[in-house]
């Protein structure tokens, strides 16, 4: 193939800095351009889901550039991501967030998972796994509902197959679905049996503190019969928001609708007169438990906003000082040409 000659891959599998494209002539190993991915501070690396620009060489494909997006999940990841986010998954229809009926079900965590799925561009689908071990499912189906309004929550086990069929009314042609959860809530096995065959490794939950082991170690893409992308990920006890103040709103509609009945704009919800914050809680129709969980996932959102803003500012100034020292070089460059010609 001529060298400037380019085609398509979809990225379909990431260990560390290897990632593994799916080309039209099949999988491939891929690897970044140099000049593409690390002169620029700004520039995003590829993730799993991702469309990407390719040139071909020896069975090698070198990845030019990321295609646009429509969707991309992101998690705060200051540590490790030059820009302080990092993408986990991208360009999926559904993002399916996995939790299951034991010790391991925690609203919080579930609420910041409904937060940055909102904000990703695609559509949130909660669901609760294990029910075969839980006497109490429907229950927590009506818990969790009641708390992320406006998301589909579904009770599934992936061993005894209930619950299967209402996933699949999502899983039609061409769709892509990213799992999403902490480790042992059942995401590889949920893969597995949706396909109908061992495609995932599994292992078992501890019994002592019903948590669950790593088992997917690596952000991985698997496609289905009817064209279905299904991503899996490693699991995460954790998760830093980033840039989600619109997707705060979307979890907590009925709390912003409250904050703009109230009779100050300013209102502190603390001791004015009017405040309908204040009056909703005093009624009990809404909990301070879900009062103090928005506001402190707002403040949460606020703050990585700033952080975004300054490492924004931070690249700005890297690569403005880039510029001026290549600049600087190409006119001593120049002089010297000039110099040598007039001798």
């Amino acid at each position: 193939m001529n060298l400037k000659e380019t085609s398509m891959a979809r990225v379909i599998g990431q260990h560390k800095q290897r990632l593994e494209l799916m080309t039209q002539q099949g999988a491939k190993s891929g690897r970044l351009k140099t000049s593409a991915f690390f002169r620029d501070a700004e520039q995003e690396f590829p993730t799993v889901g991702d469309w990407v620009e390719i040139q071909e060489e020896g069975g090698l494909c070198q990845i030019l550039r990321i295609l646009p997006r429509k969707s991309v999940f992101y998690r705060y990841n200051g540590a490790t991501e030059r820009s302080g986010k990092q993408a986990v998954a991208a360009n999926m229809d559904y993002i399916w967030i996995l939790t299951s009926c034991n010790q391991d079900l925690n609203l919080r965590r579930l609420e910041r998972y409904t937060v940055q799925a909102w904000d990703s561009g695609a559509t949130p689908v909660i669901v609760l796994t294990k029910s075969d071990l839980a006497a109490d499912a429907e229950r927590l189906k009506e818990q969790v509902g009641g708390m992320c309004i406006g998301v589909d929550v579904h009770v599934i086990s992936s061993h005894t197959g209930a619950g299967l069929d209402q996933l699949r009314c999502y899983m039609t042609e061409g769709k892509s679905i990213v799992l999403m959860g902490s480790s042992g809530v059942g995401k590889s096995s949920l893969v597995n049996a949706l396909l109908g065959e061992e495609r995932m490794k599994v292992s078992e939950i501890r019994k002592q503190d019903d948590k669950g082991r790593h088992t997917t170690t690596h952000r991985q893409l698997l496609m289905t019969d009817n064209g279905v992308a299904l991503m899996d990920t490693p699991g995460m006890r954790t998760l830093a928001l980033w840039d989600s103040e619109a997707g705060v709103d979307e979890v907590f509609g009925e709390v912003e609708e409250l904050e703009k009945q109230c009779r100050y704009r300013s209102c502190t919800h603390q001791n004015e007169s009017g405040c309908a914050v204040r009056e909703a809680i005093e009624e009990g129709w809404l909990s301070v438990e879900r009062w103090k969980s928005y506001q402190n996932l707002k403040k949460e959102a606020a703050r990585i906003k700033r952080i975004e803003k300054s490492v924004a500012n931070k690249n700005f100034r890297k690569i403005e000082k880039a510029k001026y020292k290549r600049q600087q070089k190409g006119e001593r460059a120049q002089n010297k040409n000039i110099l040598d010609w007039k001798e």
